[in-house]
């Protein structure tokens, strides 16, 4: 345990700090050192080359976490076997990205032509970054997390930094920036490499006739299941900017790139909540422990709500003096409403509580992925109807519907199969707390700078929040929380 409790420490602090990274690179950095069109290229790119990595990995990540402990030896054969296979699945995704090339330059040809010219990044990204992941996956199996968490989260986005700020200062050019993402990628493979070998668990051995009988039918199975959910997961998720530069401009995909990042920090607590809590949830599903389950959707539904949400009203309250930070912000200010449809949207995650946390760990965890795979379509049709009328709003008014959709259709299931709900009482005296609290951001009395600004209107917020929360009596339970978290963090 005290490993285990190590390796969980060391990563979640280097969680936090590639948190910080991305947000000081993605805020500041980027859209000072790039103009509009640079920015959107540089992120469509990206965006693509990794929306690639889940069809090509074919869900062997997943199913070498989830078979490795089967395997009493064999792990080195386990790891050639997987790697042959992703990259058959990176061979399938490369001849269909070639064999559709024309298409595909038409779709970016009329309002994004620049994306054309850095097709061959795209794959090369696709690559490495898949490399990365099985990679990870198998360092997981040892129950080595840290080090790969750290190359990821922080060695990364420090490179993509270093790049942009190369290029900020210029000493390259900005065909040699997207060029550089290439070895950006390579050196964070080369990380995770390297590691594994000084670990001297990275061996290769194509022996794969001494697998257990059973044993690669079963394997591919839950990869192929797994695949299909995530790949139309990460489709949910890219999606939409993809559809912006390809159906509005580059420049529009970078403001609406701002406004989703500012729109993120809603759910960090969610994402922290949900890790703790994914083991808690599959020890009562193999105890049976249904009431436990159902005791503990509802606790989590209004903690998440409780803290999501005034973080979502504190964001929208100071949203002009957030935005008076952002370089070129006349540029920039045009996604707000981004921000505020987006934030409801994970609003609407958190309200649901773990409800995919819930089916992947039941029997039920088939309709996890038929959910997912309908919703990844449902957005992308209405991409096609909104985003031609709204512009970035409407792919955010998509991605706000499908978040509701996906959620909701989840709680009908749950509700009708299993008998859980979520929602109680103190779900609606939340809300009523979160909707009280918004009157500082509109009907602030002071003209300050944007600093004083923040921290009168951050605190006229939290102070409203208190005091309905008292008033209502909810929040008690959240507030102990949060006080654990800082002590234990700190200790």
């Amino acid at each position: 345990m005290g490993k285990v409790a190590k390796q969980s420490i060391q990563t979640t602090i280097f969680s936090y700090l590639g948190v910080v990274i991305g947000y000081v690179n993605v805020l500041w950095l980027y859209p000072y050192a790039l103009d509009a069109s640079e920015l959107g290229t540089f992120r469509t790119i990206q965006d693509i080359g990794l929306l690639f990595v889940p069809f090509a990995q074919l869900g062997v990540g997943h199913g070498i976490t989830r078979f490795f402990p089967q395997l009493k030896s064999n792990q080195s054969a386990f790891l050639s076997y997987g790697l042959a296979l992703s990259m058959a699945g990176f061979a399938v995704v490369s001849a269909i990205f070639l064999g559709f090339r024309t298409q595909i330059i038409n779709l970016f040809a009329v309002n994004s032509p620049e994306v054309i010219d850095f097709f061959g990044v795209i794959l090369l990204i696709t690559l490495f970054a898949l490399l990365s992941s099985i990679l990870d996956a198998y360092s997981r199996s040892f129950v080595k997390v840290a080090v790969p968490t750290l190359v990821r989260e922080v060695f990364l986005r420090l490179l993509t930094g270093v790049l942009v700020g190369a290029y900020l200062l210029k000493w390259i050019s900005f065909q040699q920036v997207m060029q550089g993402l290439v070895l950006v990628y390579g050196l964070a493979f080369l990380g995770v490499l390297i590691y594994l070998l000084w670990l001297g668990v990275l061996k290769f051995d194509f022996r794969w006739n001494t697998f257990p009988k059973g044993f690669r039918t079963s394997f591919l199975q839950f990869s192929l299941i797994t695949f299909l959910a995530t790949a139309a997961s990460t489709l949910i998720m890219k999606i939409d900017s993809i559809m912006v530069s390809s159906m509005i401009s580059l420049e529009a995909n970078a403001i609406y790139t701002i406004a989703f990042s500012m729109a993120l920090v809603i759910e960090l607590p969610r994402r922290a909540i949900s890790q703790v809590v994914m083991p808690v949830i599959a020890d009562h599903f193999a105890k049976e422990n249904l009431e436990e389950i159902n005791a503990l959707y509802k606790q989590i539904s209004n903690r998440q709500l409780y803290i999501c949400l005034l973080l979502f009203v504190g964001i929208c309250a100071n949203l002009d003096a957030l935005y008076y930070f952002i370089p070129n912000r006349e540029i920039y200010e045009a996604g707000k409403h981004v921000v505020v449809l987006i934030g409801l949207g994970k609003l609407f995650d958190v309200v649901f509580s773990v409800n995919s946390e819930i089916l992947v760990f039941s029997k039920h965890y088939r309709f996890n992925l038929i959910a997912t795979i309908g919703m990844s379509v449902l957005i992308v049709g209405l991409n096609y109807l909104l985003i031609p009328i709204y512009g970035i709003e409407g792919a955010a008014l998509a991605s706000v519907a499908v978040m509701f959709l996906f959620n909701f259709v989840k709680y009908l299931f749950l509700k009708i199969r299993l008998g859980f709900d979520p929602f109680s009482r103190d779900t609606l005296k939340i809300i009523f707390v979160g909707v009280t609290a918004f009157g500082p951001g509109y009907f602030n009395p002071f003209s300050l700078s944007p600093i004083p600004n923040i921290l009168v209107t951050s605190l006229l917020v939290l102070g409203l929040y208190l005091f309905w929360s008292k008033l209502l009596g909810v929040g008690n339970e959240e507030w102990k929380w949060v006080k654990n978290k800082i002590k234990k963090s700190g200790s």
